[in-house]
């Protein structure tokens, strides 16, 4: 919601002067501040030449700048080393310690002053997030030994592109949608009890799996915008026809707020149509309505409400998919997480909670990237970017052409057909927003469930195995096994191969 509103401001910020012009007046040591557009100058060039960046590499100045133009906040992670990003005995002194330089430098005495600058502590990881004033603070926790990171969280590397683009009243570079669609007979076949099988499922020969694995027993777990109340069938009706015995569980992390120091979450409801469409590919049930199934249709799903779109990029966003991804990181029935969202580069405390989940032993699946009009240049995006990920992205059916809108890469690990060639360019069928009706939804996003759904079908076949183990399966009935393509990683899987 907050997002739409920055079309509504954009007269605003023509009339008046814009933050940035207003930092250019200010100064450190007779210094001007960098703008925003000079500090996304900086992240571009470490994107196109080093494929990431990271705030750890950045200079006191960039940070600082990034820092004011993002409500002041610093989130901090800390430790005695890289590594220590658990929450442990000796967390508490290590944060005090920390707390104690911040509030000497931003000369908070009283308790009151203390306790409203921090905004948020993480509960499972050692990150913290802080307001501050002065540039003194920046420098002096660069310097601080178990400070493993400082990041201007608030910092919104989108935002000038953002208020342009909800300007025209656009939704399509936000992943978000609420279309329903007609679907072509060419792009399905029918199935007992009157399910709807994709063409991109028989491509990985998904329904010949059925036969040996449904993904009963195993849950699986999609962090992304929530599910639609107006779709029964992945609410009320998600235990129908020859899916039964599970469970669907809908929590929310994500508040919609401008103001970063709010509490007040948004719920669990998809408000943008991008969660429920992933979630349908990885779960929806086979029953007689006439609509597109799941790939796993008997597994279990939670759903996190953890983001309003499919860009990690605000401060609530990137705290939203850290706090869902320690939950689901202790729960001990949750074996895959799929993440169709991501960032065009490293968020700190977004990493540390993928190395807490994947320290639980859960298999991440995660979007490898799909170009919107203002990332085609982009390449494996975060965090499927990350080792502890599994990087998935599209490419057209029948051949290893990457889909008109994804990115490949060195780190791409899977590849799912998602992209008709029979002239018509359709994508993968899914249940719609809306209660009986169905949409088509293309790039990494949906290939990325659609592994999430096949890792749950090898899972529940071997239900003692490990990551490491199912992982290994799954690679094993891909097309270049046992090398490796250096932009679409294995390749293709053979649903049924993986599960014999």
């Amino acid at each position: 919601m907050k997002k739409l509103l920055y079309a509504l401001t954009l007269l605003l910020l023509i009339a008046s002067c814009s933050n940035d012009e207003i930092l250019e007046q200010q100064t450190i040591d007779n210094q001007e501040l960098l703008s925003r557009a000079d500090i996304n100058k900086i992240i571009d060039n470490s994107l196109q030449t080093t494929g990431d960046f990271d705030w750890s590499k950045a200079d006191a100045k960039t940070i600082y700048s990034a820092v004011k133009l993002g409500d002041g906040i610093l989130t901090i992670g800390y430790g005695y080393s890289s590594d220590e990003f658990a929450k442990s005995s000796s967390s508490k002194d290590v944060k005090d310690d920390i707390l104690n330089v911040i509030y000497k430098t931003e000369e908070l005495s009283n308790t009151k002053a203390r306790s409203e600058a921090e905004i948020f502590s993480h509960e499972d990881i050692n990150v913290f997030d802080i307001q501050i004033k002065n540039f003194a603070t920046v420098e002096k926790l660069l310097k601080q030994g178990r400070v493993r990171y400082i990041e201007p969280t608030g910092y919104d590397y989108f935002n000038e592109q953002e208020v342009q683009a909800r300007s025209s009243s656009s939704s399509s570079g936000s992943g978000c949608g609420y279309e329903s669609s007609t679907l072509s007979s060419a792009d399905y076949r029918t199935i007992a009890p009157g399910s709807r099988v994709p063409w991109s499922f028989d491509a990985h020969n998904i329904p010949a799996a059925w036969n040996h694995s449904t993904g009963a027993g195993v849950t699986v777990a999609v962090v992304d915008s929530g599910l639609s109340p107006q779709q029964s069938l992945m609410n009320q009706d998600f235990n129908d026809g020859d899916s039964s015995g599970r469970f669907v569980q809908k929590y929310g992390t994500f508040v919609d707020s401008w103001w970063s120091w709010s509490n007040n979450y948004d719920g669990v409801h998809d408000k943008c149509g991008h969660g429920t469409s992933m979630a349908s590919v990885a779960t929806a049930p086979r029953n007689n309505n006439n609509l597109p199934v799941g790939v796993a249709y008997n597994a279990n799903l939670v759903s996190y409400r953890a983001v309003e779109n499919v860009i990690i990029n605000d401060y609530h966003e990137k705290r939203g998919v850290s706090e869902a991804l320690t939950a689901l990181g202790k729960r001990s029935d949750v074996k895959v997480i799929s993440m169709s969202i991501g960032s065009p580069f490293s968020i700190g405390k977004v990493k540390d909670a993928v190395r807490y989940a994947y320290g639980k032993g859960k298999m991440i699946i995660a979007a490898g990237g799909t170009s919107t009009s203002f990332t085609t240049w982009y390449g494996v995006i975060f965090p499927a970017s990350m080792s502890e990920t599994v990087a998935v992205t599209g490419v057209k059916e029948g051949q290893y052409s990457k889909c008109d809108v994804c990115h490949t890469g060195s780190k791409i690990d899977f590849t799912v057909q998602m992209q008709r060639t029979n002239g018509t360019s359709n994508k993968v069928p899914v249940l719609s927003y809306y209660n009986g009706q169905a949409d088509y939804v293309g790039g990494s996003s949906v290939a990325t469930a659609t592994t999430a759904g096949i890792a749950a079908l090898v899972w529940a076949k071997h239900p003692t195995w490990s990551r490491t183990q199912v992982l290994n399966k799954m690679k094993q009935s891909a097309d270049f096994y046992p090398s490796k393509h250096s932009k679409y990683g294995y390749g293709n899987i053979d649903a049924l191969e993986a599960v014999q």
